[in-house]
């Protein structure tokens, strides 16, 4: 049976007037194991909808894979206690990873648990060359945009989202999750595998900018990253090595920019 995004559960609401008996809409979080030609590479907690994306997203931003032809089969298989999403890889590619193998167990909110080393935690990315351009106003707005494709905080106010963002102020697609770097990666893996561009557009995250977000727009090539809430120091100064414009405190609209503001323009200009 296909394990639900959210479960609706009872509890019991208290305030000055007395408590009374809900039913509130929860998301869901379950282990979900990224497996490799039979080996396990890392198992996250994630919310169990749009995990194909997930999976391909996160083999591309964790440099498993550099292009999806590089993936003979994959599949999703379901377990009582999580799920499996297995990937069977060319030889090339499988020879590759076994150079570079390491075992992550992720919680919610956390990208780099269980990396054994802290060059792994920072490591290099390729720099982002996009010509895209957005004007002031697509930037200003875009976390807007986004909130009218958050179906499931909706339901339960407790997921994060991950959009694209078009010049233009057009949000699509936009994928959701309890895992800010996980939503992230659902929205990489449905790019790349519907054919959109990631460098025609921007990633708008409901989140903080942190590092691990940096890296994944630097190797998906995504030149634009919006978020409604702060960057960390550390994401700045990569972002500023990998030629990625971060746009942060994007509500209310307003914004500010951290790193490479000339992708920001008074009037939208056309991606070469």
């Amino acid at each position: 049976m296909t394990m639900r995004a959210h479960v609706s559960t009872p509890g019991r609401a208290h305030h000055s007037e007395g408590s009374h008996v809900i039913h509130r809409a929860l998301p869901e979080e379950v282990p979900v194991a990224l497996v490799f030609n039979g080996t396990t590479q890392a198992v996250m907690m994630a919310t169990p909808a749009d995990l194909a994306d997930f999976a391909h997203g996160f083999a591309l931003t964790e440099g498993i894979v550099t292009d999806l032809a590089q993936v003979e089969e994959f599949e999703i298989v379901e377990h009582a206690n999580g799920i499996e999403a297995r990937f069977w890889l060319n030889d090339d590619c499988a020879k590759a990873l076994k150079k570079r193998r390491r075992t992550m167990a992720g919680p919610v909110g956390c990208g780099l648990c269980g990396i054994d080393s802290l060059d792994q935690a920072l490591r290099s990315v390729p720099r982002v060359t996009s010509d895209l351009r957005l004007c002031v106003q697509d930037v200003a707005h875009a976390t807007e945009a986004l909130r009218d494709h958050q179906r499931l905080h909706d339901l339960t106010r407790a997921t994060h989202a991950a959009g694209f963002l078009l010049p233009g102020s057009v949000v699509m697609p936009t994928r959701e999750d309890v895992g800010r770097h996980n939503a992230l990666d659902k929205l990489i893996g449905t790019l790349v595998q519907t054919g959109i561009d990631p460098g025609r557009g921007a990633a708008v995250m409901t989140s903080r900018l942190s590092v691990e977000l940096v890296q994944k727009c630097a190797f998906a090539g995504i030149p634009i990253l919006i978020a409604v809430s702060a960057p960390t120091g550390a994401a700045v100064r990569l972002a500023e090595q990998a030629g990625i414009t971060l746009a942060a405190f994007a509500r209310g609209g307003g914004f500010e920019l951290y790193s490479h503001p000339n992708r920001i323009h008074d009037e939208a200009a056309d991606v070469a």
